[in-house]
């Protein structure tokens, strides 16, 4: 049965993909305004339907990194209808022509973004992916197909009903959007074998259900498979900077792929700025898993070996370590980092355009806090997920990502010989 189901599911999907492929960006944005505004009007079911989620994760013992990204509140549903807005006031990359080459012969040739045609989202814990991955698709010409884990299953309904509605009231096919009713890893696997009809299949959790995916997927697949993100202080760093960046990257949100989990100080200015850093940390409660050379600055730091560093530990933990110079900490991050977010505090500008050129990762930040490496705050609208594999996207995905382009060529009777 899941096999039927999944290839329903899918072949619904992709006859509403070619009904929302060529929309007006005036028409789709209307319809965006209409998901917005459903969801505010149907914001106290969402919040009654996520606190029974909520009491459900709590009883199976759930991380509070797991509980903090199912909670929502009248502030979170708030965000992700503003984020929807936000999404209408991005140009609309479907139909973008961009003049590629004109040919001896007379021939043009043009580049034009099309959409993929149907993605499938596959997430745990997140049910904000529900309007996010659902608005950005839609703006973007594609159909989804939205796979939420069992934590989060029943919020994601409810999410879909106010997407649903304003499709509804749109004369749209609610299929443009689909939640998968069971989050059953059957009918997951057998989601996986629909390359006839679904194009993109991009996970969000943690790394044992991307490594299924990818496993077991016929279809392309986006990757993420963790976010172990360093913030580098150089030498030359201005130390109250370094501070503010270390204490909002680590504690501003923990259970996130773009807070901090890995501190490396030049030492040259450990002996000042880590006890300056081991007060602030020790205020908000932060465990720290140090080298010899670092621990001595923390009280009841747990000393690690040198190859116990690189683990994502979404929670108000941190690995700290000190560094001889600055190619010691390129290698740290070469090692140990995950692709997703780099950052260095420095006022020497050649040390932040070298580590801006050298450090190979999806997002690397100078002087600023990990916390911007995300699409709402780089400016591309909600984000569908960060990429850390580089076909077809590298870093957060917004709605060019969810695009491809095709040529275009155009003659006046041209033939080859």
């Amino acid at each position: 049965m899941s096999n039927q189901l999944a290839e329903q599911i899918s072949q619904r999907a992709a006859v509403a993909a070619r009904a929302v492929a060529n929309l007006s960006e005036a028409k789709k944005n209307q319809v965006l305004q209409r998901m917005a505004d459903a969801i505010r009007d149907m914001q106290s079911d969402i919040l009654e339907v996520n606190e029974k989620d909520m009491a459900a994760g709590r009883e199976k013992g759930l991380s509070d990194a797991m509980l903090d990204r199912l909670q929502l509140n009248a502030e979170r549903i708030e965000g992700m209808a503003t984020a929807i807005e936000e999404i209408i006031e991005l140009a609309d990359p479907v139909g973008e022509r961009t003049p590629f080459v004109t040919r001896p012969n007379g021939i043009q040739v043009d580049k034009m973004r099309i959409p993929l045609g149907v993605i499938c989202m596959i997430y745990e814990a997140r049910p904000n992916v529900t309007a996010d991955a659902g608005a950005l698709c839609f703006k973007s010409g594609n159909a989804v197909i939205l796979r939420c884990g069992r934590e989060a299953i029943e919020t994601s309904k409810a999410i879909a009903k106010a997407l649903h509605k304003a499709l509804r009231d749109s004369e749209l096919p609610e299929d443009v959007i689909t939640v998968v009713p069971s989050p059953d890893r059957e009918l997951m696997t057998e989601l996986l074998k629909q390359d006839k009809y679904i194009d993109l299949v991009i996970p969000r959790g943690g790394e044992g259900l991307i490594h299924f995916v990818s496993d077991n997927s016929k279809i392309p697949v986006i990757q993420h498979y963790k976010g172990v993100c360093h913030l580098y202080v150089d030498k030359d760093a201005d130390q109250e900077k370094a501070l503010n960046i270390l204490l909002n990257g680590k504690t501003q949100r923990t259970g996130v792929c773009n807070a901090l989990e890995g501190l490396v100080v030049h030492q040259e200015i450990a002996t000042s700025f880590l006890p300056k850093a081991a007060a602030a940390l020790a205020e908000k409660n932060v465990i720290i898993h140090a080298d010899a050379a670092s621990a001595e600055y923390f009280e009841d730091a747990d000393v690690i070996a040198d190859d116990a560093y690189g683990e994502e530990y979404l929670a108000l933990e941190i690995a700290v370590r000190t560094v001889p110079d600055f190619d010691a900490a390129l290698d740290h991050i070469h090692t140990f980092g995950s692709g997703h977010t780099e950052v260095i505090v420095t006022e020497n500008q050649a040390a932040a355009d070298r580590f801006i050129r050298e450090i190979d990762s999806a997002v690397t930040m100078a002087n600023t806090s990990s916390r911007f490496s995300d699409g709402g705050q780089l400016g591309l609208g909600a984000e569908i997920g960060i990429s850390t594999s580089k076909l077809h996207a590298y870093g957060p995905m917004g709605l060019q990502a969810l695009t491809t382009e095709k040529f275009v060529v155009t003659g006046d009777g041209q033939i080859r010989e």
